[in-house]
């Protein structure tokens, strides 16, 4: 089995042209933990690229082997370091996780 997770973030700058670099900061950051998180099967971070009126500004879409495999992964020092740069810029988080 394994559980998707998907996560979305709306960031809190106001100026369009800050969110848009915050936003591609957060998908960088999130991007580099593949491979230093053994437990990451794959991921794919990104900043929105259209509509930025209405869509959420960066979503992350993860797989892991199990949900306890996603408890390692969130208490695992490098993604508290992404976590906290995250919380630093973040208006709204909206998540799911689901088995595929």
């Amino acid at each position: 089995m394994t559980i998707r997770h998907v996560v979305m973030w709306k960031l809190a700058a106001e100026d369009a042209a800050v969110r848009a670099e915050q936003a591609a900061e957060v998908a960088r950051r999130l991007n580099a933990l593949g491979g230093v998180v053994p437990q990451l099967l794959s991921i794919s971070a990104g900043a929105n690229a259209a509509y930025p009126e209405t869509n959420w500004d960066v979503t992350l879409v993860a797989d892991f082997g199990s949900v306890a495999d996603i408890d390692a992964y969130q208490v695992h020092p490098a993604h508290e370091e992404v976590a906290g740069y995250i919380r630093s810029v973040v208006a709204s988080r909206a998540a799911v996780d689901f088995e595929v």
